[in-house]
């Protein structure tokens, strides 16, 4: 027929085909199904569990004023006793005041069907912190309801979004008081309903 010579060898009759390339397809697919579970497990232990443990302590204790500040409810102690251990703290201490009633806001954007009840706990180092905020008292709670009465489900519902509040509130509160007498508030209810 023709006198070209093909350019591919062709397998002589009866050999087998090449083999070995079965082996090499799968070689992926076995190493993830072997690697992944112990990646997965090296992931959790070395990384995740430590960073948890380590974010589980920040969240119990508080920084204000460079001084250590057990949360609220914290270690069985009541959500109205300052860092001292004693109502009002003392000498040098932080002086927790709650307001005198807790704040109810519709949530903006449900039509007034849904609500938000706060109460907030005042902390700073002023001594006179206790006085002016039994003094200013319907006005900070004014205040409060105005910040929060802003606040959509979505804002609730998004991660950090107490911080941003309490942030907005610290602001707030200080403009009524007067600068740098409100260093941190604590929700002691919280509840959206």
């Amino acid at each position: 027929m023709s006198d070209k010579k093909s350019d591919a060898p062709k397998p002589a009759e009866g050999a087998a085909p090449a083999a070995g390339g079965g082996l090499k397809a799968l070689l992926p697919l076995l190493l993830n199904v072997v690697l992944m579970p112990v990646m997965a497990y090296v992931m959790t232990v070395f990384v995740l569990l430590p960073k948890i443990n380590s974010g589980s302590v920040a969240a119990h204790a508080k920084t204000v004023g460079g001084e250590a500040v057990a949360a609220p409810g914290a270690h069985g102690e009541p959500a109205d006793k300052g860092a001292s251990g004693k109502h009002g703290g003392g000498a040098g201490g932080k002086i927790a005041v709650p307001l005198s009633a807790k704040v109810l806001v519709n949530i903006a954007g449900t039509a007034g069907t849904r609500y938000l009840l706060a109460q907030l706990t005042l902390v700073g180092a002023s001594a006179e912190l206790k006085d002016s905020v039994e003094k200013s008292d319907a006005q900070l709670r004014d205040v409060a309801s105005s910040v929060l009465a802003t606040k959509t489900i979505a804002d609730l519902d998004r991660p950090g979004s107490r911080n941003l509040i309490r942030t907005e509130l610290i602001s707030a509160f200080n403009g009524v008081l007067g600068e740098g007498r409100v260093k941190e508030i604590y929700f002691t209810d919280f509840a959206i309903q």
